[in-house]
């Protein structure tokens, strides 16, 4: 694995990313809406940090490579 395959978050988003199944994480990660491909694509070279108290990953689109961002809200 290289360092680019290896999220980056920040230390509340990973606890908050610990926390969530690995099926469900794969499930989250393959279901994220790119606006230029108009579809759903699975994010890539993402991170992670907590805004508002969701968890929000920004990352690459794995067609098109623009950028997606995922809001995973959490309570």
């Amino acid at each position: 694995m290289t360092n680019e395959s290896i999220p980056k978050f920040s230390g509340p988003a990973a606890k908050l990313w610990a926390t969530i199944p690995s099926d469900t994480k794969k499930q989250l990660l393959s279901n994220v809406w790119c606006g230029k491909c108009r579809h759903e694509v699975t994010i890539t070279n993402f991170s992670g940090a907590v805004k508002a108290g969701d968890l929000l990953l920004v990352g690459l689109c794995s067609e098109c490579h623009g950028d997606v961002a995922r809001v995973i809200e959490l309570m």
